[in-house]
């Protein structure tokens, strides 16, 4: 990818998403990637899932995108 390429990828996400930032402890990120890629998802992907999973449970889903995807999926 080009640097102008990034630059616009960058940008896009700026306007179009929040960023989140998790914290978990040593050695916790590459066994919850590797079970996220065990289902076919992404990180990103797999955390997004879990949220909207748990949101269902509650009335906030009612103020949750309406795809049910806070983000793309990767």
């Amino acid at each position: 990818m080009s640097k102008a390429q990034t630059r616009a990828s960058n940008k896009y996400q700026s306007k179009a998403y929040d960023r989140i930032a998790l914290l978990v402890k040593k050695g916790q990120r590459e066994i919850i990637k590797a079970h996220a890629e065990a289902q076919g998802k992404s990180l990103n992907a797999y955390i997004n899932d879990l949220i909207v999973a748990d949101m269902a449970k509650t009335a906030s889903r009612d103020n949750f995108v309406a795809d049910g995807h806070g983000v793309d999926s990767e």
